[in-house]
């Protein structure tokens, strides 16, 4: 489907899953991720702790936000030819972004970390000396 054929709601509904959905479980993961490097666990067994313990949190917030848009999915009234495609496209990248959430972040993680002298810095408050 072209961008310029598609409703007005599917592609508000675009535009607000990849904005929202997407930056709220990244940052649920990653600041519990940092909490883990922070108390000393190697990067790697931080990732997967972090992924496999902040799970059901994200999986939370994806099904009730699925919960919310359930009634827009089974519309049939009138409007419902605005919100079923906006549904439809936000709970498509709900689904996408959690997986993605859960297996990318935690693969990707390492390569973007902040460097422990950054880390010491934050919970020290002073520059190292070097």
């Amino acid at each position: 489907m072209d961008f310029w054929t598609e409703s007005i709601g599917a592609v508000i509904g675009r535009f607000y899953r990849a904005l929202w959905y997407r930056l709220r479980n990244a940052m649920v993961l990653i600041t519990y991720i940092n909490e883990l490097v922070r108390e000393g666990h190697p990067v790697r067994d931080a990732c997967l702790m972090g992924a496999r313990l902040r799970l059901r949190p994200v999986l939370m917030t994806a099904v009730t936000t699925a919960l919310g848009l359930l009634p827009l999915l089974i519309a049939s009234g009138t409007g419902s030819e605005v919100q079923r495609p906006l549904a439809t496209v936000v709970m498509g990248g709900l689904f996408t972004s959690t997986a993605l959430t859960l297996l990318v972040i935690p693969s990707l993680y390492p390569w973007f970390m902040p460097r422990k002298e950054e880390i010491e810095t934050e919970l020290t408050g002073t520059e190292s000396p070097c």
